[in-house]
Order: structure tokens, then sequence, then C-alpha cells
């Protein structure tokens, strides 16, 4: 792993970049040998920093959770980040672009845990441990220039997070079949996407599987009362200025906010 310090180092690369909407080169560029393991280091750090300022972490999040994803990132495993509280915003809300860099939107399914989990566990454990699912967007929002990046460098941006906005209702996840909930994707009242749930790796309560694994990996655990996004069930959705965006979830309403 790289050195305490150059991790220091890139944090504040990162922090500079997210803070002030700026864009920055890969952090392989200047690190070639940066591995995936430094990238969630340089995410321990972040979090620990936005902690330090009075921020709280809420749950975290799935990436690269299509076979597509994957394939065109070389893994075969999801890249998971962290939310904050202050990316939060509520529905029917304004997001601020001038606080992003090159966002794009992603519709996908939140679980909201009732329970601890920890180590080795299954889909139905999963959803046993699971309050309720929510429809959900994502902004993401890579400050690599052109949006082009590596896996290790994403990581280390938090897998590109930036805002999150949940709505439509809840429901029980036991009354449902998750691989089948069908989404659409509107932008300024076109539709620009659509997809099914089971894009996420065959069923989006898999990519909780793997976070846990990932989790116990590093002797942590995914806490109750957790928020997980567990990744984006279409193509992400380029935004600008003026454009308003509504994800319809079947049997689970619709999310719907405006960028300004």
């Amino acid at each position: 792993m790289l050195d305490t310090s150059i991790i220091q180092k890139l944090t504040d690369r990162v922090l500079h970049a997210q803070d002030s909407a700026t864009t920055m080169t890969k952090l392989t560029d200047e690190y070639p040998s940066m591995s995936i393991a430094d990238g969630y280091a340089v995410q321990d750090e972040l979090r620990r920093r936005w902690i330090a300022r009075g921020d709280r972490c809420v749950g975290l999040k799935a990436g690269l959770t299509s076979k597509a994803k994957m394939l065109q990132m070389g893994v075969d495993v999801p890249s998971f980040g962290i939310l904050m509280a202050s990316f939060a915003r509520p529905e029917n809300s304004a997001i601020d672009t001038r606080e992003l860099v090159h966002p794009r939107v992603e519709a996908e399914i939140a679980f909201v845990m009732k329970d601890e989990l920890k180590g080795e566990v299954s889909i139905e454990q999963v959803i046993a441990a699971t309050d309720y699912i929510i429809p959900a967007v994502e902004v993401i929002d890579s400050r690599y220039e052109k949006f082009k990046f590596d896996l290790a460098s994403v990581i280390a941006d938090n897998g590109s997070s930036a805002r999150f906005v949940a709505g439509g209702r809840p429901r029980d996840p036991r009354e449902m079949d998750l691989r089948t909930i069908g989404v659409v994707i509107e932008k300024n009242g076109e539709i620009m996407a659509l997809g099914a749930s089971a894009a996420v790796l065959n069923h989006p309560a898999k990519a909780i599987v793997m976070l846990v694994k990932h989790l116990a990996e590093r002797g942590e655990v995914l806490p109750a009362g957790s928020y997980v996004m567990t990744g984006g069930i279409t193509e992400a959705i380029p935004v600008t200025a003026g454009d308003s965006i509504t994800a319809r979830f079947q049997d689970m309403g619709s999310v719907s906010f405006r960028f300004i």
C-alpha cells in the first residue's frame, strides 16, 4: 500500500476537487502503483474528515453493479462508497449545478436496514434484515477530467457519489419480486432510459451480500439503520441546469427533482 503521507496528500486532492467542484487528473497518473486498497484508504480518510466537520455517515452505496459496467472496468465485484447526510436532498428539491462538475443521474433501489449484518450472508438474510426498500436516484459526479478514471481512482473519489434523493413509497421487500421492478427515467418529460431491477447483479439484494462481505474483510459490519443504494438499474443520464428529472418505479411511485 501507499505510504500514509501519500494517502493524506491524495485525500487533500480529492476533497479539494469535491469542495470546489473542479476536475483533477487520475490519481494513478502520478501513482501508477496505487491499488484498490489504497483507494479505500483514501475513502476512509474522507469519511474521517467529513465526520470531523460535523457531517454524519448515513449509509453506503454500491457501484459497478451491472455486468456491462464490470466488464468495462475489468472487475468481478462491485465497488463501494460512503453516503453522508450532507449528500441527501429532499424530493422535489432543486440541486445546484454550480456545486457539481459533470453530473449524471441513475435510478436505484435503496434498502433501509432494521438489523445489523456481518460476515457471509445470503440474499434471504439481507431481505430478512431489511426494514423497507424505497425508490432513489443518485447524482453521480466524477471529479476526474473528461469522466475518465480507473477503479482505484474512482474508489478514492468515493465512487463518484455527490447527491441522492429518495421518494415514492416505501415497500416491504418480502411482498415484491425484487428482480422484476421496472424503472423509467424521464428528463424534461422525455423518456431517456428504462430497465428492470435484475440489471443489478440479477437481484439488487446481491449488492448488499457483496457489500457485507467487503465490510467483513475490513473488520466492519453493516449497522442497523443503514441506508444502502444498490447501484444503477439504467445507464447514467447526463444533466445540466434547467433539467427536470423523474424516475418512475413499478408499484413504488416516483422520485422527482430538478437542476438549477
